[in-house]
């Protein structure tokens, strides 16, 4: 039985992505990885430059934490760096350096491009928090906080694991459940009374292998088949979709 929010009526608490699902800022990150990485193997390979795709963004980035990104990506092309370190300046040739070059890019079009909100999620979030049901956000970035404030939502949350969180409690990110797990135990539900949003195909793996009640997967890019074969209940264009609003 599912209730007017499209939900499991027994779901206690709704754990959501940022990228993607509360914000547009997924394009944003796409853009900017393929910027730092067709820059890094343009110099690297000269005449036989091989451009990042979507369908290297998708494969390797999309949903993991910025470090693993890189890496996973870099390893596609025969590639293994350094890891180096946190401080490492952006572009340096190593994996810390890669990353650091790739948020530098993000925070610029962030700062010069703003921020902007699904409004179907705002709503859908407003209508679970009126219904007495728990939030958190649940994203890899580092820069959760500054996004959320861009768009006034910290107010929507109980509490946020994001990537500077899962530094501090050495948890690692998707596709592996550990933040989404450290969420509901902030919020003190069972997985099983907890449901997963996310857009990212790594976001599906860790709800299905974290055993959450209801995993919903948003199709943002066209990815239906593919998000509910990686373990989506349902797959929704827009959080509208599930009801709620008034």
């Amino acid at each position: 039985m599912t209730t007017r929010l499209g939900l499991p009526d027994d779901i206690q608490a709704c754990l959501f992505d940022l990228d993607g699902v509360v914000t547009r800022t997924a394009v944003v990150h796409a853009a900017a990885w393929k910027e730092t990485f067709d820059d890094f193997l343009r110099d690297r390979d000269g005449a036989g430059f091989r451009p990042f795709s979507h369908s290297d963004y998708d494969e390797f980035v999309d949903g993991l934490p910025r470090a693993d990104g890189v890496r996973a990506f870099l390893a596609s092309r025969g590639i293994v760096l350094e890891e180096g370190g946190p401080d490492d300046p952006p572009g340096a040739d190593t994996v810390n350096g890669v990353g650091n070059r790739k948020n530098a890019l993000v925070l610029e079009k962030i700062r010069t491009e703003g921020v902007e909100a699904y409004e179907g999620t705002l709503r859908y979030i407003g209508a679970v928090r009126a219904a007495g049901l728990r939030t958190a956000v649940v994203s890899s970035s580092a820069n959760t906080v500054d996004v959320l404030r861009a768009i006034d939502a910290e107010r929507l949350f109980d509490t946020r694991v994001d990537g500077v969180v899962a530094r501090e409690r050495g948890l690692p990110g998707k596709p592996r459940p550990d933040t989404f797990l450290a969420a509901a135990r902030d919020l003190g539900v069972e997985p099983s009374r907890a449901a997963v949003f996310e857009d990212a195909l790594a976001g599906m793996d860790a709800g299905r292998s974290g055993h959450f009640g209801y995993v919903v997967g948003i199709d943002r890019a066209g990815q239906r088949e593919a998000l509910y074969a990686h373990g989506a209940d349902r797959v929704v264009a827009d959080l509208a979709e599930l009801g709620g609003h008034e």
